[in-house]
């Protein structure tokens, strides 16, 4: 037999930026413990569209833990109570018969509030739009395993890639800040050979762009590192700092 629950939700509503929010208490009952996150809060509007009310705006794409995009602030951690999982990976078996779930947006100058649960992340699409890239001789492209990379370095600048710009880190650092992102973006590249010809440019553009945006500086809390959805290290905001003096040095 399928185990349930009952809850009580105190969702963030927001009809947009420069809105006045305010939390709405809203309880569901007999919520199967297997069901996602996602799907308790698709639960959640279909009763309130029932009952004639307006539904809550989220955000949500794949429900595979790829895109990022279900960027929620649940009992006070960036995609829920859980390690190393997105919004979507959670599941209602975490919770228990009577709680309280406190469900909020991103909380960050960066990412301001579009409508209820939805923030715009539209800021790290434009960071990576400031040097998250990289130039290639079209002409004569070398196959890409010609190119010698050391294990390491390949899995390092793996590891790195693994970040999906989800936000968390942003939403657990309380200065707001964007570094374990950019860092991550920077790392990918400039442990590659592939990434030399923009790295002096690159950091210093992406870091000059965050700062343009509004996030906050980094004071090494860890944080961002222990919420993040893909266990990004912080060891690539040192990497990141380094890529950053180098860069001012040349110039």
């Amino acid at each position: 037999m399928e185990k349930t629950i009952n809850i009580t939700l105190k969702v963030w509503r927001q009809r947009g930026p420069k809105e006045k929010g305010s939390f709405q208490t809203i309880k569901l009952d007999k919520v199967a413990t297997d069901s996602s996150f996602l799907e308790m809060m698709d639960m959640m509007n279909e009763q309130l569209l029932a009952e004639h009310k307006e539904p809550v705006v989220f955000d949500h794409d794949c429900r595979e833990g790829i895109c990022g995009m279900c960027s929620l602030y649940i009992n006070g951690h960036p995609h829920g109570p859980d390690t190393e999982i997105t919004t979507c990976q959670l599941h209602m078996r975490k919770f228990h018969d009577g709680e309280t779930i406190t469900i909020e947006p991103w909380r960050s100058a960066g990412f301001p509030v579009i409508r209820d649960l939805m923030v715009n992340r539209n800021a790290f699409d434009t960071i990576m739009q400031a040097g998250g890239y990289i130039s290639v001789n079209t002409g004569g492209v070398p196959d890409a395993n010609a190119i010698a990379i050391p294990q390491h370095d390949a899995e390092e600048a793996m590891d790195a890639a693994a970040c999906i710009g989800c936000g968390a880190c942003v939403a657990a650092c309380k200065n707001g800040s964007a570094m374990l992102f950019v860092s991550a973006k920077v790392s990918q590249l400039a442990l590659l050979p592939q990434g030399k010809i923009e790295g002096a440019r690159r950091a210093k553009s992406m870091v000059a762009k965050m700062d343009e945006l509004g996030f906050g500086n980094c004071t090494n809390t860890r944080a961002c590192e222990v919420e993040c959805p893909k266990g990004v290290s912080i060891s690539n905001i040192a990497r990141l700092n380094r890529e950053f003096i180098s860069a001012k040095l040349q110039d």
